[in-house]
C-alpha cells in the first residue's frame, strides 16, 4: 500500500497541479486503505470516490488535495470538518497539524471515523450533528472544510469563521451542476470564488 501511495502523490496529484508541499506530504502519510471498506481496499489508491455505506463516498485523493490546497491549510489552525463520512479529509488536515473538529450527521459513520482517529493517534475532536448548522461551541474556524453539495451556502457556516477564515463548500444539484466555492471573510465581509466543477452527495440538514 505504501508504494500505492507514493504512486497516487507523483501521478494523480503533484502531476495535476498539485504544489502545496504540505498537503503532498500528508496525503503521503495518511493509510486511506483505513478509510474504505475492507472489500474496497484494493482499490484504496484509484483515482476515483469509492462506496462507504450508508449512501456516503469518500471523495477521490484529488478533491481532497483540491479542497485541502484551496484553503491554504496551516499548522496550528482551526478546522471544522463539515460531513466527515469515513474521516480521511480529516486526517488528512490534522496530519498536516492543524485541529480539526469533526461534525458527521450519520451516527453510524461517526462511530467507525472516530475509531479509525482513534487507531490512527490523531487527535480529532468529533460529534454527531446537522453540519450545515457548523459547530458553534468551538467556533471561530480557520477553515471550514464541507464534504457535501448544499443548495445555497448556510449563513450559520460564514458566521463561524474567524477574520481570514475560509469556507470550502459545493453548491448547487447534480442536475444544474456543482461549483466548488471558496468563501473568505474579511473587515469588508464575504468574498466568494468559484473554483472548479465538482460533484458531490447532497449535504442533507434538519
Amino acid at each position: 500500500m505504501e508504494s500505492k501511495r507514493r504512486a497516487m502523490v507523483e501521478t494523480q496529484l503533484a502531476a495535476r497541479a498539485i504544489r502545496d508541499e504540505a498537503v503532498l506530504d500528508a496525503l503521503g502519510k495518511v493509510p486511506r486503505e483505513c478509510f474504505v471498506p475492507a472489500a474496497l481496499r484494493d482499490l484504496a489508491y484509484e483515482d476515483q470516490p469509492l462506496a462507504i455505506g450508508n449512501g456516503q463516498t469518500i471523495s477521490q485523493p484529488y478533491m481532497v488535495a483540491v479542497m485541502l490546497q484551496a484553503a491554504n491549510l496551516k499548522s496550528g489552525q482551526r478546522v471544522l470538518d463539515v460531513g466527515t463520512g469515513s474521516g480521511y479529509a480529516a486526517a488528512v488536515a490534522a496530519e498536516m497539524g492543524t485541529k480539526v473538529f469533526s461534525i458527521e450527521r450519520d451516527a453510524d459513520l461517526a462511530f467507525r471515523a472516530r475509531h479509525r482517529f482513534d487507531d490512527l493517534g490523531l487527535d480529532i475532536t468529533t460529534c454527531v450533528g446537522d453540519g450545515s448548522a457548523g459547530w458553534q461551541e468551538h467556533a471561530p474556524y480557520d477553515v471550514i472544510l464541507v464534504a457535501a453539495a448544499a443548495g445555497e451556502v448556510p449563513d450559520a457556516l460564514t458566521s463561524q469563521l474567524a477574520e481570514g477564515g475560509r469556507l470550502l463548500i459545493p453548491v448547487g444539484s447534480i442536475l444544474m451542476g456543482q461549483h466548488l466555492l471558496r468563501l473568505t471573510r474579511s473587515v469588508s465581509g464575504i468574498e466568494k470564488e468559484s473554483l472548479a466543477m465538482v460533484s458531490f452527495v447532497p449535504l442533507v440538514s434538519d
